[in-house]
């Protein structure tokens, strides 16, 4: 519903100016299948808006590459609107296909779902998660919506909240990790911290001390790649599970990462989101 304030605006001005669509995108509303309405009518740009117009823009259909099949595959969705999805991603289950996943992954799943639903489009994942963590990811069900929530991440109004189990006793109740992170040599997957890294902040507190582990709740500032399981082990607690950083698998076969809760403000409904998600059975067992 347009406002007063927006009243005598053309249709590509207010769209540039107050939603933060790019010219290119308008482009490809305008010759790749997509619709501006006002009032229910089609119309171009350069129509004039008036108080208590109700303005619509359907973006062009997307379709996923030739590549990406759909699979008919569980999803535990938390929330849907027209714009996300939130969902809780189980452990084991990779984010998008590889040449050692090539199926059963979340991207196979959500293209299923999209076509169940009516939905023309690809896979948007707003913060992926390694095939081996689970929890709470978000998902943007168009190109437009992925960069307004790319830019909510990059500017870090996206807050992510992990819970890990780590070997060892954490010996102060809370912390911040300020680490540079970088590839290590010789590898094209594992990360080591060191000087000419990218920076890599991390901050946790402990939930709980057991014997021989600690529950910790962990927050990022930036979003490296193996960040938490990096960091964790750089200060010499190492996840549970995560053989890869110097943790053991004697009672899980993964790392014990949990991606428990996001918040965030939510750019085209104008409003802050929370969800938050309990810790899975494998992980549970760990500390009981």
């Amino acid at each position: 519903m347009i406002e007063k304030e927006h009243a005598g605006m053309l249709i590509r001005e207010f769209l540039l100016e107050e939603k933060g669509i790019s010219r290119r995108a308008l482009t490809d509303i305008k010759f790749k299948g997509g619709t501006i309405l006002l009032n229910g009518h089609p119309v171009t740009v350069r129509a004039v808006l008036e108080e208590g117009d109700c303005l619509a823009v359907q973006f062009p259909p997307e379709t996923p590459s030739c590549g990406m099949k759909g699979e008919d595959i569980p999803l535990d969705i938390i929330y849907e609107d027209s714009f996300i999805l939130i969902l809780n991603k189980p452990p084991f289950m990779p984010s998008i296909p590889s040449r050692e996943h090539p199926k059963g992954t979340l991207a196979n799943a959500l293209i299923h779902y999209y076509e169940k639903i009516g939905l023309q489009s690809t896979v948007h994942i707003v913060n992926r998660l390694d095939k081996d963590t689970s929890g709470l990811m978000i998902i943007a069900k168009n190109r437009f919506v992925h960069s307004l929530f790319s830019l909510e991440q990059k500017n870090k109004r996206i807050e992510r909240t992990y819970e890990a189990v780590v070997h060892g006793l954490v010996e102060y109740d809370s912390g911040t990790i300020d680490a540079p992170i970088g590839r290590k040599e010789e590898s094209i997957i594992e990360r080591v911290v060191r000087n000419d890294g990218q920076d890599a902040i991390t901050h946790y507190r402990v939930i709980k001390r057991l014997k021989d582990r600690t529950l910790v709740s962990l927050k990022l500032e930036t979003g490296r790649t193996h960040q938490i399981r990096v960091h964790m082990s750089h200060i010499g607690h190492p996840l549970v599970g995560d053989d890869l950083y110097g943790g053991k698998k004697d009672w899980i076969e993964r790392q014990a990462l949990h991606s428990k809760n996001v918040r965030f403000y939510h750019p085209l409904l104008g409003k802050e989101l929370e969800f938050s998600t309990p810790l899975p059975e494998d992980m549970k067992n760990l500390i009981t």
